[in-house]
């Protein structure tokens, strides 16, 4: 499935760690999408199974009524199972043969890269997208090591399909990015942590649109 590089521009990857008391994981993501976010991945490493599931039955409603695109975090089978837009995977994941064999010629698989020739291999092999990081340190993935400015450049210079940038961005540090080939961002607490999930996607998409046009 071709992926719109417009569809990169502000990731947002879910993290229920920040719900509040009287907030779901759907009400928030719906924040998100109405403050600007273009594509949504549920992350959820440690919930039963039919948790997630449930969650990603809500979530795939949803990004449909917004036409937004909807992929799941690593797992293939329930990305097969609930029928969502496709999975990210990353390079330690299940081959992304394999996981296009499970999904079909339609879905939507990102693969994470963080040299220029695990992004071409990957787009050897199918991928629709790159997920390239960690750009700045991040507490979500403590022992990622920063991808340098040089690289980046390298890898969206490499390859024909979008690159998205992660891990650590703010709204304070979009900017650096700018400049590098890049089609966008993905964050995580940089929205799902606000005290405004919506006015912090706002703000990030206004930035981001600034920044990757």
């Amino acid at each position: 499935m071709r992926v719109e590089k417009e569809a990169m521009r502000l990731y947002a990857v879910t993290d229920r760690a920040w719900l509040k008391e009287d907030q779901t994981l759907k009400d928030e993501v719906e924040n998100a999408i109405k403050g600007g976010a273009t594509f949504i991945q549920l992350r959820e490493k440690n919930a039963p199974y039919m948790e997630v599931k449930a969650l990603a039955l809500e979530l795939k409603e949803l990004c449909a009524r917004y036409k937004v695109p909807f992929v799941i975090d690593d797992d293939v089978a329930l990305a097969k199972e609930v029928d969502a837009d496709g999975v990210h995977i990353g390079q330690s994941d299940m081959e992304l043969k394999s996981a296009r064999m499970i999904l079909g010629s339609e879905k939507i698989i990102g693969v994470s890269a963080d040299t220029v020739d695990t992004a071409l291999a990957a787009e050897r092999r199918g991928a629709d997208y790159i997920g390239v990081g960690a750009v700045f340190h991040t507490d979500t993935k403590t022992d990622a090591t920063a991808v340098s400015r040089e690289v980046i450049r390298n890898i969206t210079g490499a390859v024909t399909i979008p690159v998205v940038a992660i891990g650590g961005i703010k709204k304070d540090n979009v900017r650096e990015l700018g400049g590098l080939g890049l089609d966008g961002i993905a964050v995580v607490s940089a929205i799902f942590a606000a005290d405004d999930v919506y006015t912090a996607a706002k703000e990030l998409r206004n930035i981001s649109d600034e920044v990757f046009k």
